[in-house]
């Protein structure tokens, strides 16, 4: 298994480099269900700069498509003609450039938890130019608490930027939870007191600005697609173990969500019939082995300490592990007993998806219990292979502000069908 610190946390202000590019890096024929002129402006995006030449050549297209439409997106203020790239040695001037013109459109990306909320605004070449958090209380709460909580940080990160809402162009937002994405409803939430919210129309109502939300895994997959590791890969899964067990899919290049939007939920798949009481209150799910609040259950009685204090949750863990590393047996076999069914669940992504890549991540991946090479043994145990090469497994540790990040790859990706997709059918 590679272990990977996957990323920094994401710059605050643009650079005077060269822009690195993000979004999906795709073939020719992973272009293929989008207008001709999305497919360019994604391309140039992707590649951060570029020269039409090598839009012409990743894309397949003709030189003479490339210029006629790469002229009219120029006109419409969404590229921009640069010099920059290096030239080869005695060939003269160096070749004209594209690259998206940032400040066409902003966005914002929020990642809503129990601990804290967190935001980033991004423009349209997917520069992070701000960021900003604030704690949340660890209780379940309204509709309202969180309109007025997500209010509250937006303000924090517009006043930050030096910009008004009128300037941003969507928002994309992330939380735990069953996310129905198409309808824009939250079905169940640890954060929400009720079940089947219309929370994207609630903050569409409130900030008068398109909203798409989505399972918070679903933000990390999508910072790795956009971002990360998962750029160049066809398919991989990321699975995420922190106050729950999440998961997202990519597929062909494109998150996977299941016909209603609220699929890919390893963390409720079944593990034990009528076996320990998950948060969503069912029994047997996995991460009611797995999650915080699960080695939080464990701790209390193996250190005969209260697990009801949500806020002293990560204190205990912090205690466990501590135990776990000095010899003490029982806390040895509370993480060596999750990292098995941990394994069981893994097993489980690779029989039915097959993925080039599984990424885990997530702030309790930090106890290397769960991946320890036992645990890895377990997983391809579990799985028929055939003899086949083993799915390849890589910990990837980011920085909390990474989900708001995918949180705002949701968004421009949305701002990016809207104004070219509509705009300009095929």
């Amino acid at each position: 298994m590679y272990v990977s610190d996957a990323s920094p946390e994401p710059p605050l202000a643009p650079t005077e480099q060269a822009p690195t590019g993000c979004g999906p890096i795709l073939s020719v024929s992973g272009h293929a269900a989008k207008n001709l002129r999305q497919q360019i402006f994604e391309a140039v995006r992707a590649a951060g700069r570029t020269t039409r030449a090598d839009v012409t050549r990743s894309l397949g297209i003709s030189a003479g498509s490339a210029t006629t439409l790469s002229a009219e997106l120029i006109a419409a203020g969404f590229l921009r003609e640069v010099e920059g790239l290096a030239r080869e040695a005695g060939r003269g001037r160096p070749p004209v450039a594209l690259e998206v013109v940032p400040d066409a459109r902003l966005v914002i990306g929020l990642k809503l938890s129990d601990q804290v909320h967190t935001a980033v605004l991004t423009d349209f070449a997917g520069t992070v130019l701000a960021n900003a958090s604030q704690p949340t209380p660890p209780t379940r709460k309204s509709l309202e608490d969180i309109l007025a909580e997500v209010e509250t940080l937006v303000a924090a990160l517009l006043a930050q930027a030096g910009c008004g809402v009128a300037a941003i162009s969507a928002m994309g937002v992330g939380l735990p939870g069953l996310v129905d994405h198409p309808a824009g409803h939250v079905v169940w939430s640890p954060l929400l007191r009720l079940r089947d919210l219309p929370l994207a129309e609630a903050l569409q109502d409130r900030f008068g600005l398109p909203v798409q939300i989505d399972n918070d895994a679903n933000m990390l997959t999508l910072a790795e697609l956009w971002f990360g590791a998962g750029r160049a890969r066809s398919d991989f899964a990321v699975v995420t173990i922190e106050e729950g067990v999440g998961m997202g899919v990519v597929l062909n290049h494109q998150l996977f969500r299941g016909s209603r939007g609220v699929g890919l939920e390893l963390g409720h798949t079944k593990v034990h019939l009528d076996g320990a009481l998950c948060r969503c209150g069912q029994r047997g799910c996995l991460e009611a082995y797995v999650a915080d609040y699960a080695l939080a259950r464990e701790a209390a009685t193996a250190l005969d300490r209260s697990a009801h204090n949500r806020q002293s949750a990560h204190a205990l863990l912090e205690t466990l592990f501590a135990e776990a590393k000095a010899g003490n047996e029982s806390a040895r076999t509370i993480f060596s007993r999750a990292a098995r069914y941990l394994s069981l669940g893994l097993a489980n992504v690779v029989q039915l998806f097959d993925p080039e890549l599984i990424i885990l991540s997530g702030e309790r991946m930090q106890y290397d219990y769960l991946y320890a090479d036992e645990m890895m043994a377990e997983m391809r145990a579990l799985t028929v292979g055939g003899g086949r090469v083993p799915c390849a497994v890589e910990l990837h540790a980011w920085g909390d502000m990474v989900w708001a990040r995918g949180a705002s790859a949701l968004a421009l990706s949305a701002v990016t069908d809207s104004v070219l997709g509509e705009r300009w059918a095929a």
